[in-house]
């Protein structure tokens, strides 16, 4: 009998918001690259659209601290801020543009897509779809973002997955073994929420019980899930 293959866990860990740490594998890596080519942007907007709970929120904050962007509420672009070029020099970032679009009139996004390109300013849009399949009423809006690079985020992948399980046991001072990780990858959720979910509950049970994280207690905590 062959032995099974075990998950690869090959991941690069990028510092991030509240002491966490942003994991890079094929998923996001992309993704990545286009930040840390900042700012040599060759438009002055970048798009990157991928399923809730992929991480776009969370590379977001590192382009934020790397940029030291201001980040832009739908709030803030419905008021159509800010007013004028100079404002609008810096870098941006608006997350779920595609959900402000299909609510909100477009002329603010257009607006401020003008000023930050007179401005010599850099703009970092989310959405879950690319912006091809937003709802865009205006032309030359829905032309401009056309135009700008789009890159995806995938639903995260096995190696992220299981990079994230590693990083989150580790942060509570958890010692888990790799059977555990590669039971709890191959059986979970596909989403970064459900891996600190997991891992929450995987706590509160082994510390309730007095015993260690083991693959039975994986699979009574998935099997309550469910």
């Amino acid at each position: 009998m062959n032995k099974p293959q075990q998950l690869p866990l090959d991941f690069e860990f990028r510092p991030a918001f509240g002491g966490a740490d942003f994991l890079v594998t094929d998923s996001n890596r992309e993704a990545v690259q286009w930040i840390d080519r900042w700012p040599d942007w060759l438009s002055p907007a970048l798009v990157v659209y991928g399923p809730p709970a992929s991480g776009k929120s969370h590379l977001a904050e590192v382009f934020r601290q790397k940029s030291q962007a201001n980040v832009m509420t739908h709030q803030d672009l419905a008021n159509d801020q800010p007013r004028d070029p100079a404002g609008a020099a810096g870098a941006w970032i608006i997350e779920d543009a595609d959900r402000y679009l299909s609510d909100g009139p477009p002329e603010p996004l257009f607006h401020l897509f003008n000023q930050i390109k007179e401005g010599g300013g850099s703009l970092l849009l989310s959405g879950v779809l690319p912006p091809a399949r937003w709802l865009v009423e205006l032309a030359d809006l829905s032309s401009r973002l056309n135009a700008a690079p789009t890159v995806g985020i995938g639903t995260p992948d096995d190696g992220l997955i299981g990079a994230v399980l590693v990083k989150l046991f580790a942060d509570r001072q958890l010692r888990v073994s790799t059977d555990v990780i590669e039971y709890a990858v191959k059986r979970m959720e596909r989403s970064l929420a459900a891996a600190r979910k997991l891992v929450k509950a995987l706590d509160a049970l082994a510390l309730a019980e007095r015993r260690e994280i083991t693959v039975p207690l994986v699979r009574r905590v998935l099997a309550a899930g469910d």
